[in-house]
């Protein structure tokens, strides 16, 4: 990898303008978007809007702290069922979808890429430190689009006013171009009127991935996105389609599992998928009577 390449990394920028009325924070995300595409062999559809999901999501964890993560999930009555995307704070992100083949009929001139996802729930959760069980709160899907829904469950949940981009580009082969977006905050004390017109701006801003294309970087789309504001970087971190699944964790799951359930696989071996990145891996019967040994000792 030569500079240039290694400086045109995913990564993830945040800032605050100098008067201290607003957060922006732009994320590139264009490995990351290749890389969910790669792993789960997912439709140009799947590919948008997982990608904008990943990206929206490594957003709103910039916020948290050290590993603590943020996982996204929408249900709905679309072809692509449900979707679900999670990172944490130092960069990690990793995402799947329910129907990983789904595609539009693109030839009906009122069809959306909203109906993808169609209607239904949107939920988010949040996993802090020094809290047993996860924040949960959840919001009625409005467009399916990705962004509007968010940026509407940051307003209506979080009460964060909050003007939001998510970007994925695809070329004339299918195959992703660049991945980005960006997260404009207000923070407390700020005029009202600012943000709203901050939103009316990224209305006609281009598109981060067409940015990234001409060669911007998110030093450059982050300035360009409050200006003329003008902005102090305040940190950037490396972003990269991460999953922390292992044999160990597989073993693990196997060993939740009840012991009539157990029992049933003695004697073959299991092959096991993680969801989030579709690793396989196969657990041999030695290692699975191994684990129904173990919890038959449990037992006693």
């Amino acid at each position: 990898m030569n500079i240039e390449e290694y400086n045109f990394k995913d990564r993830l920028i945040k800032g605050i303008t100098t008067d201290g009325h607003f957060k922006i924070s732009v994320v590139k995300t264009t490995e990351v978007v290749k890389t969910a595409k790669s792993n789960h062999s997912l439709s140009l559809l799947n590919t948008v809007v997982l990608g904008k999901a990943m990206t929206a999501t490594m957003l709103l964890a910039s916020e948290l702290k050290g590993e603590e993560r943020i996982q996204l999930r929408m249900d709905g009555d679309g072809p692509i069922g449900f979707l679900v995307a999670e990172a944490n704070q130092v960069g990690e992100i990793r995402g799947y979808v329910g129907n990983p083949a789904a595609e539009l009929d693109y030839t009906n001139p009122e069809v959306q890429i909203g109906d993808g996802i169609g209607l239904g729930i949107l939920t988010f959760s949040k996993v802090l430190y020094n809290e047993a069980e996860p924040r949960t709160s959840s919001i009625e899907i409005v467009n399916g689009d990705i962004t509007s829904d968010i940026a509407h469950y940051l307003a209506q949940s979080e009460q964060i006013p909050s003007a939001l981009l998510l970007d994925v580009g695809i070329d004339e082969e299918g195959e992703v171009t660049h991945a980005g977006g960006l997260m404009i905050q207000r923070m407390p004390g700020a005029p009202d009127g600012q943000i709203d017109m901050l939103q009316e701006r990224l209305g006609s801003f281009p598109a981060i991935d067409e940015l990234l294309s001409d060669g911007q970087y998110i030093d450059e789309i982050m300035a360009k996105a409050v200006s003329p504001l003008k902005v102090k970087e305040l940190n950037r971190q490396p972003v990269d389609f991460f999953c922390r699944c292992s044999r160990k964790r597989f073993k693990n799951a196997l060993s939740l599992l009840s012991l009539d359930d157990l029992k049933d696989m003695e004697g073959e071996g299991q092959e096991v998928v993680c969801q989030y990145c579709n690793t396989k891996e196969t657990i041999s019967k030695e290692e699975v009577e191994q684990i129904v040994l173990e919890a038959q000792a449990k037992m006693n």
